[in-house]
């Protein structure tokens, strides 16, 4: 069994501890104020400040960039602190705008993070699709992520990525077992695309944690941002009204608090 310290930073952005790694998710630590423009008439505007500082962050091994041209996942502050991780790990034609060693892995390829004296990390990027169906030329890719590694019991650690309800988010069910997840929820939706989703709804996670199974179910970047339809008190209700099997795995986490967790 390990043990895995996960410290919510706010929106997407989680520090991950375990086994002597230090690993950050989708760096975003702009102060709150700025509207950021997304594309094709969408934005939205930061509501919180981070809850730890860059400064204060310490040394990172590696980021997990689940895409990199949104400012809810990778902002400026994000973006500086970018060379001096480890390796950053994204998707293909991120890592292609980012340069500077940037790993991009497509749906379903693997790269591996080493160590000495830690265990060998296999990083899997998992399908995300980030809007409704013949939307990715606009919305662009975005990958979620599984992780494994030596001694976890329950299963791979998956952080979801921004992404619907999908056939290939699915797939996570059959081809990747989960001990601990980070779902990316909020139910995303902006005025000028009237009532189009770009992440998944409470009632999507519902369904989705009854098909994967994880041991432990952390929901993440639901907040902070104006465009997230979908508050803290929307998910709860809708989990407290969810079978036991699936409601009793979901474990909130105080933001900025590091919090202890199996995998």
């Amino acid at each position: 069994m390990t043990i895995v310290r996960v410290t919510h930073i706010g929106g997407p952005t989680a520090l991950i501890e375990f086994a002597g790694w230090r690993l950050l998710t989708d760096p975003t630590f702009d102060p709150a104020g700025r509207t950021y423009a997304f594309g094709w008439g969408t934005s939205s505007r930061k509501l919180a400040d981070p809850a730890i500082s860059p400064d204060a962050l310490g040394a990172v091994d590696a980021v997990l960039l689940t895409h990199d041209h949104h400012g809810d996942n990778l902002d400026d502050a994000g973006r500086k602190l970018l060379p001096s991780a480890g390796t950053v790990v994204t998707t293909v034609s991120g890592a292609a705008r980012l340069g500077g060693g940037a790993r991009g892995l497509a749906p379903w390829a693997s790269t591996t993070l080493e160590g000495e004296g830690r265990p060998t990390v296999e990083v899997t990027a998992t399908p995300c699709r980030h809007g409704p169906p013949l939307t990715r030329p606009i919305v662009g890719d975005v990958v979620g992520f599984g992780l494994r590694w030596t001694g976890q019991q329950h299963g791979a650690l998956w952080i979801s990525g921004d992404t619907v309800l999908y056939g290939g988010v699915r797939q996570v069910a059959g081809r990747l077992p989960v001990g601990l997840a980070l779902l990316h929820l909020g139910g995303v939706r902006f005025p000028v695309t009237g009532p189009l989703r770009y992440t998944m709804t409470a009632r999507d996670a519902v369904e989705l944690v009854g098909a994967v199974r994880p041991r432990t179910v952390v929901p993440v970047h639901y907040e902070g941002w104006k465009h997230f339809q979908e508050p803290r008190t929307v998910i709860e209700r809708e989990f407290a009204a969810a079978p036991d099997d699936v409601r009793d795995r979901v474990r909130w986490l105080r933001i900025g608090v590091p919090t202890d967790l199996e995998t």
